[in-house]
């Protein structure tokens, strides 16, 4: 699974690629509207795993974001798998009719500021439409996240309600148009 943009090459995570995202994973600041717990390094491969988990049970998740004129390891970009009646991580097979698909982005701190974010997300959510066919896409953003906010309404999305997630507390729902 490949995912290319002018800049950016999007593909499926790797175990190796857990040294790079512990840079993100141990930084506080890029954290802390993450539900604001750190990991330490030796626990990222458990994390990049995760992520490979969630790809086996969704047919989608979380892709590597590369840069394409070096290959830098910029963050990651993808589809997470929420029921709506608790805001809890789910499969589709779990969740059901209640499964909420949510196009999300983390990128290394150093990588703010260059709209990787915002083309990472937009390539993501218009393959979660064409390849999954998920109609309905949302990002779930902390209220105080200014920059995810920004990121979202560049991609057209709009603040809709808030809710309360399992982990991390309140989180604003923003829904993407429709294709």
């Amino acid at each position: 699974m490949l995912l290319e943009t002018e800049r950016l090459v999007l593909r499926l995570p790797r175990l190796e690629d857990a040294p790079a995202a512990a840079e993100y994973l141990g930084d506080p600041e890029v954290m802390r509207f993450l539900g604001g717990i750190t990991v330490p390094p030796e626990d990222a491969p458990a994390v990049v795993q995760k992520w490979l988990d969630r790809w086996a049970e969704n047919g989608a998740g979380h892709f590597a974001i590369e840069r394409r004129e070096d290959g830098a390891f910029l963050g990651r970009a993808g589809i997470l798998v929420w029921d709506s009646r608790t805001w809890t991580h789910a499969s589709i097979a779990a969740a059901g009719e209640h499964a909420q698909p949510e196009v999300g982005w983390t990128l290394v701190r150093r990588h703010w500021g260059h709209g990787y974010a915002t083309e990472a997300a937009g390539a993501v959510r218009d393959w979660a439409r064409a390849e999954r066919g998920f109609d309905r896409l949302i990002s779930l953003i902390d209220p105080a996240n200014v920059a995810s906010q920004r990121v979202a309404e560049r991609l057209g999305a709009q603040p809709v309600e808030t809710v309360e997630l399992f982990d991390s507390g309140v989180a604003d729902v923003w829904l993407h148009p429709e294709a």
